[in-house]
């Protein structure tokens, strides 16, 4: 059992203010309680905004703020194993992509925040004035269960980058991992208060935080929903927020592509981690005259996702993160087949048990407008649309409320290119480039605003100020 019953704040951990509530954590794979973690209150919150406030210096320097990341950066290393085994308990990821995707990643992604401190600071001049980047102050951060560290560490790092402080919610779902890292966190050589974890429901530790009158800014991972809440609470304290939310992201297979290797990628990508990413290609969009060639790829690679323990270094995909979650997947697969999809793979119906397991679902004959096409599952669940042209794959691509990521397939990378350039989402893969940990990542449209990674991720905790000079 993991019993986790205190809070980090201000340097050390610390009894929260109702000790007695906590939040039960499920493993997916077996329904049992493996954990729980407090259950925090907004008294929690004001004490740890109280102490990020009055660990904030704004003239804190390169030099000490390079040794803060790099000093976060070598105590995760210590814990990397440790975290991948909790995230698989309690999301249900795949060891292999435990130890891979949900830890290594996120250390890429720290790396790269470290070499931004490494490049010279200039100074900026427009005619006569100078402009300064200034550290935003007292960062609020609220992460998701699906990637429970990597988007706790694409906002902590760049946050203590910038010379901000932070107060972090983590999931309650999949929480027991972050405070593993905060374990490492408590290694690492940070002043008190510049790091500060409170647990707890939305409604309650979210809202708190987004609300303060002492935090700067919010920046947030999650769902549409949640993220439109937190911008209105935000909103009335006249905080900068930065909303990381859903996407229905298009794998755009233009007539010319690789066939083969377009489908096979698209379907690895839409089943990694369980379906339940942000960014995966959920739409794949093939040649209408290639349509029955395209399925037939799709359910031979879907094949290879082997569906058991998480544990299991074999296993491919693992169960649905939660009861919810699993329950949710199945009924947006019922309602597309009443609706007139065809199941190419899988369907809605539990293939083991105890967990929450789903077979890899392929649905062919969807509408584009359909719900199944339209809105986020966050499951092992593809659907495959047909297209008569570029045009026509634009206009699919397109036409649903999200625009976070996707992919455009073409027998030239400038034709892909050129196609890319008309779909309205912030991050596509041409002809299967790699992900880069260190360019810019967010939303268009409902899939929210703002930055994250790199650079640009670390401008965003960044505040511009101009001083006009005599000339």
């Amino acid at each position: 059992m993991h019993a986790r019953n205190e809070l980090y704040i201000d340097g050390a951990w610390v009894t929260p203010a109702e000790h007695a509530r906590v939040i039960e954590v499920v493993n997916p794979a077996t329904e049992q309680v493996i954990g729980h973690v407090p259950h925090g209150t907004a008294a929690d919150v004001d004490r740890a905004v109280t102490a990020a406030r009055r660990a904030w210096d704004p003239d804190v320097d390169l030099v000490e703020r390079r040794r803060r990341v790099d000093s976060i950066i070598e105590a995760t290393k210590r814990h990397l194993p440790a975290i991948a085994a909790l995230i698989t308990a309690e999301m249900g990821a795949p060891i292999r992509i435990a130890e891979s995707v949900q830890t290594k990643v996120p250390l890429a992604v720290a790396k790269g925040i470290l070499e931004v401190l490494d490049q010279p600071e200039k100074t900026e001049r427009i005619s006569n004035s100078v402009i300064l980047r200034e550290p935003y102050g007292v960062v609020g951060a609220i992460t998701p269960w699906n990637y429970p560290l990597y988007q706790v560490i694409a906002k902590l790092v760049p946050a203590v980058a910038a010379g901000c402080t932070i107060v972090l919610k983590p999931s309650n779902e999949a929480p027991l991992s972050v405070f593993a890292f905060f374990d490492a966190l408590h290694e690492a050589d940070l002043p008190p208060g510049v790091v500060n974890l409170v647990s707890g429901p939305g409604r309650v530790v979210g809202e708190a935080i987004a609300g303060h009158p002492d935090v700067d800014f919010v920046s947030f991972t999650g769902s549409t929903g949640a993220g439109a809440r937190v911008a209105e609470v935000a909103g009335a304290a006249v905080s900068k927020v930065a909303l990381e939310l859903g996407g229905k992201s298009a794998n755009v297979i233009l007539a010319d592509a690789d066939l083969t290797a377009a489908v096979k990628v698209g379907v690895s990508n839409a089943f990694l981690n369980g379906g339940q990413t942000c960014m995966a290609w959920t739409r794949m969009l093939v040649p209408a005259d290639r349509y029955g060639e395209a399925l037939d790829i799709a359910a031979a690679a879907a094949a290879k996702f082997t569906v058991g323990d998480p544990t299991d270094p074999s296993t491919r995909l693992g169960p649905s993160a939660t009861a919810s979650q699993f329950e949710t997947v199945r009924g947006f697969i019922d309602r597309a087949l009443a609706a007139g999809a065809r199941p190419v793979t899988g369907g809605s119906e539990r293939v083991l048990s105890p967990g929450y397991y789903l077979a890899p679902t392929i649905l062919a004959d969807v509408d584009p407008m359909s719900e199944i096409a339209q809105e986020e599952v966050f499951g092992p669940v593809l659907v495959v649309i047909p297209h008569t042209g570029d045009d026509d794959a634009v206009r699919i691509a397109n036409c649903t409320p999200y625009g976070l990521s996707g992919a455009v397939w073409a027998g030239s990378d400038e034709r892909a290119v050129s196609v890319a350039k008309r779909i309205r989402t912030g991050q596509l893969d041409i002809n299967g480039g790699a992900y880069n940990p260190r360019a810019p990542f967010g939303g268009y449209k409902k899939s929210g605003f703002g930055r994250e990674l790199g650079p640009y991720g670390y401008e965003e905790f960044l505040q511009i100020k101009s001083l006009q000079m005599p000339t």
